[in-house]
């Protein structure tokens, strides 16, 4: 018996687009991601949702997508790194990460955009304390974490302003 014959089809959307992907029943959703639908923008860490490196937005809830088997996404919304940015224009949390040096070596920065989106749109006006608590899920060893954090206060900022597209 093939391993395809074991798979089970997956129907959702993600990043705004209808999907149907081949998922084993005991696969995660951050392989899958990656191996079937070739979304390697997510990043696989630890395996254990302690680096959040893999996070997505699951339903517009932040999910380290390493704990989710890939079956479960049967019927769900799914927004990736992928989907972030809109029509070419950086998101402006990804466009302050640039200008503020808060990415480098890339394993932790889809996590850190994601979770960093996702806290935006829970609250446009996090205090540092805010965002610091909100992004602990997020490990980084590269760039350190102030700089992110300047990054997403000064990302919030902007898109307070409406200096977004």
């Amino acid at each position: 018996m093939s391993v395809s014959m074991n798979k089970l089809p997956v129907r959702t959307t993600i990043n705004g687009e209808p999907r149907i992907f081949l998922a084993a029943p005991g696969q995660v959703l951050a392989d899958a991601l990656r191996d079937e639908l070739q979304l390697t923008g997510t990043k696989i860490g630890c395996n254990t949702g302690d680096c959040g490196a893999c996070s997505i937005l699951l339903n517009e809830r932040l999910v380290c997508s390493c704990l989710v088997l890939a079956v479960e996404a049967e019927g769900q919304s799914l927004q990736t790194v992928e989907g972030i940015a809109e029509d070419g224009v950086l998101h402006p949390i990804q466009q302050k990460l640039l200008e503020h040096g808060g990415l480098q070596c890339g394993v932790c920065t889809p996590g850190v955009v994601v979770a960093a989106k996702a806290l935006l749109d829970a609250n446009p006006d996090p205090t540092e304390e805010e965002a610091r608590y909100w992004l602990a899920g997020n490990l980084c060893r590269c760039t350190g974490y102030d700089k992110i954090i300047r990054a997403v206060l000064d990302a919030a900022a902007t898109m307070r302003e409406g200096d977004t597209p």
